[in-house]
């Protein structure tokens, strides 16, 4: 029972750090699992409630993901985890709070003999227009050689706070084994190093997203990760209005570009408080209606912004029943880039006539959907077999 409960005798059980974002908490009889995200990672940390003394999980991966299961139990030393990385397939992991140690007691089995010896992941940064380091998640195949010859699939997201992070999917091992260097940019607006890199990356800032893309890109071809030919980058929803606006800025940067289901009619769509999400996405663009945002989001909406120039080659996608991007808004995008003059590049529009945001469900549709994607990259940078892929 709190007999005194005037503020005057409260004091930071976990004092606020600027550097340390806490997503999730964990509470054990005599120890607290706290999820936190510290530079640019999540890092799981465990407090020892009576000792006051605390350390973090080792998960000896540059790169990767982890975040705290279901853990019923209150009397217990043992945490639940779910971990993976680039490399790594998803695993649970039961962790001694008091001994330190792990256990793997599941993996999820990838077919056709996959080996994560076989493969190198990387983290590393990029440096922004104002100094900001930027991570870059990145893995390729052992053997692979850093001299300006090989193709790049570079993604990135930067919205909502969003995390970004590097988490495992066999479908890339298609790519990657192919050669290429698959990457993630971290950039601003998205959540991987706290509110500030969120709220440095919305609103007014929104720009900061799309330079830090771009940043990103010059830095894995100057420092020979890939050829500067050979630049296929991928986005969806708010990442399809990074793809849009990237595209814009530098189209000379990328050889290929998808977008899947794309926010890029930003400057109408917030327009009309009709629309079932204007109203509330007015936290993250801006509204309209005041000019200071009108002015901004024109500036880099990417349907307002096409231009006559040589865009790279590009393949987006759209869901007839898609609540979030309605699917005129990448229907009209491709429709004024195709009555550009002297267009020469592959332009395609997907269409799913019974999807909405999330594109097919069920197991194999989606990845014919990933084999499509692959496929269209793939012959655009010239990879492709003529009898085959």
């Amino acid at each position: 029972m709190i007999t005194n409960p005037g503020k005057e005798n409260w004091k930071d059980f976990l004092p606020y750090d600027p550097q340390i974002k806490i997503d999730r908490l964990e509470a054990f009889r005599d120890r607290l699992a706290i999820l936190e995200r510290r530079n640019g990672l999540p890092t799981i940390r465990i407090l020892d409630l009576k000792s006051g003394e605390s350390h973090d999980i080792d998960f000896d991966e540059p790169t990767y993901e982890v975040d705290l299961e279901e853990n019923p139990e209150f009397k217990t030393q043992v945490v639940r985890l779910s971990f993976s990385s680039l490399v790594t397939p998803d695993s649970v992991i039961d962790y001694d709070m008091a001994a330190r140690t792990k256990e793997v007691k599941k993996v999820r089995p990838v077919l056709g003999g996959y080996n994560k010896s076989d493969y190198i992941e990387e983290r590393i940064f990029a440096r922004a227009d104002d100094g900001a380091e930027i991570p870059i998640s990145l893995f390729y195949k052992k053997g692979f050689q850093r001299d300006g010859h090989a193709p790049l699939y570079l993604t990135g997201y930067g919205a909502y706070g969003i995390s970004t992070d590097a988490e495992f999917a066999s479908s890339r091992l298609s790519l990657v084994d192919r050669g290429f260097v698959y990457a993630i940019a971290h950039i601003r607006g998205g959540g991987e190093l706290g509110r500030t890199w969120y709220d440095d990356g919305k609103l007014l800032n929104k720009k900061n997203s799309f330079t830090d893309f771009i940043r990103c890109t010059e830095f894995l071809i100057a420092y020979k990760y890939c050829s500067a030919a050979k630049v296929a980058i991928s986005g969806g929803s708010a990442g399809g209005l990074l793809m849009g606006a990237v595209m814009n800025m530098r189209p000379d940067l990328f050889t290929s570009v998808v977008a899947f289901v794309p926010f890029v009619d930003v400057l109408n769509t917030m327009s009309d408080p009709s629309l079932p999400l204007t109203v509330t996405e007015y936290e993250e663009w801006g509204n309209p209606n005041e000019p200071k945002y009108f002015d901004y989001i024109a500036s880099y909406s990417p349907y307002d912004n096409i231009q006559q120039k040589q865009y790279p080659n590009l393949l987006v996608t759209a869901g007839l029943n898609d609540p979030r991007v309605s699917y005129w808004e990448p229907a009209k995008w491709v429709a004024k880039q195709r009555a550009l003059k002297d267009e020469h590049r592959v332009l395609l529009l997907k269409t799913n006539l019974s999807a909405g945001h999330g594109g097919d469900s069920g197991r194999f549709d989606r990845l014919k959907e990933v084999a499509l994607e692959y496929v269209f990259i793939l012959k655009t940078l010239k990879m492709a077999d003529p009898q085959g892929v």
